[in-house]
This record gives C-alpha cells, structure tokens and sequence, in this order.
C-alpha cells in the first residue's frame, strides 16, 4: 500500500511581539462540536510525482478562498498516526479570517439515511498564540509549531 502525503502551508505573524499561526477547523457533522485538537494546518493530499509545495499552495486556496505567496519555510515532514505523511510549509502573511470559504464534499447524512449533503471542508480559519494553538492543533502537528519556533 503506497503511503499517502499531504502538504500544507503554516501562515505565521507577530502581532505586538506575540508569535501566531494559522490554523482551520474541519467542516462536516463529524467535526461541528469537536474544538480542542480538532485544528488543522491548511493542508491536502498530493499525487506521486507532484510538486509537494505547489500542492500546499493550492490546498490552502481551496480550503480558504485565499491564494498565498511569500518566502516559504520547509520544515521537517511529519508521519501521522493514520501513516499519512505531512509536508508543510511556514510563510509569514496576514490572512483575514473572517473571509474563510473552502471548497466542499459530499456524503451521506445523516447516516443511513439515503440523502446526500454538501458540506464545507473547512468551516473556519482563525489565528491563535502558540499556547493556544498547541490546545486547538491536531497532536500529530505539533512538531510544526516547534520547529517553527526554533526557526524564528
């Protein structure tokens, strides 16, 4: 089974000396009660072969509505629990979280119930200081946030 890679893109700002990042809150009935290690980079699955950091950019668009550019930082890819592999990217912007609009998916809901529905696969962005952001991220993405520090 070939492993499957995401890539993703970790907007930071420093606002009054303070250190913030990005991060978004997956959509979905799943998600919709779920907050503290819930968050998310903005972050996609690629195919083999594809440019990892072209795919983070254009995962961030279709999770935000937002295009994003700027001097990317790699940092170290982490391997999930899932086995799923993240490749990100850090980038110092200022991203209005108010706009977040994000592509959608469909599935069945409620469940066994015939119907499918359309949902956001993001239902919002925020920017958070890191103590905060390490109580919203997912587990698996932590390492982001301190190699994020250690960079700056």
């Amino acid at each position: 089974m070939a492993i499957k890679n995401s890539a993703g893109i970790l907007p930071y700002r420093i606002r009054s000396g303070v250190l913030e990042v990005f991060l978004v809150h997956p959509g979905g009935p799943f998600w919709a009660k779920k907050d503290a290690g819930a968050w998310s980079i903005p972050k996609g699955e690629f195919e083999e072969g594809a440019d990892p950091l072209e795919a983070a950019k254009r995962e961030f668009f279709e999770e935000t509505g937002t295009p994003i550019d700027g001097k990317f930082v790699s940092l170290t890819p982490l391997k999930q629990r899932s086995g799923k592999v993240v490749h990100a990217w850090a980038v110092e912007g200022d991203i209005d979280s108010s706009t977040v609009t994000s592509n959608t998916f469909s599935m069945e809901w409620p469940p066994r119930s015939g119907r499918q529905q359309e949902f956001p696969e993001v239902d919002k962005g925020e920017w958070f200081a890191m103590a905060a952001a390490r109580e919203k991220l997912l587990a698996g993405q932590h390492g982001f946030l301190d190699e994020l520090e250690r960079k700056l």
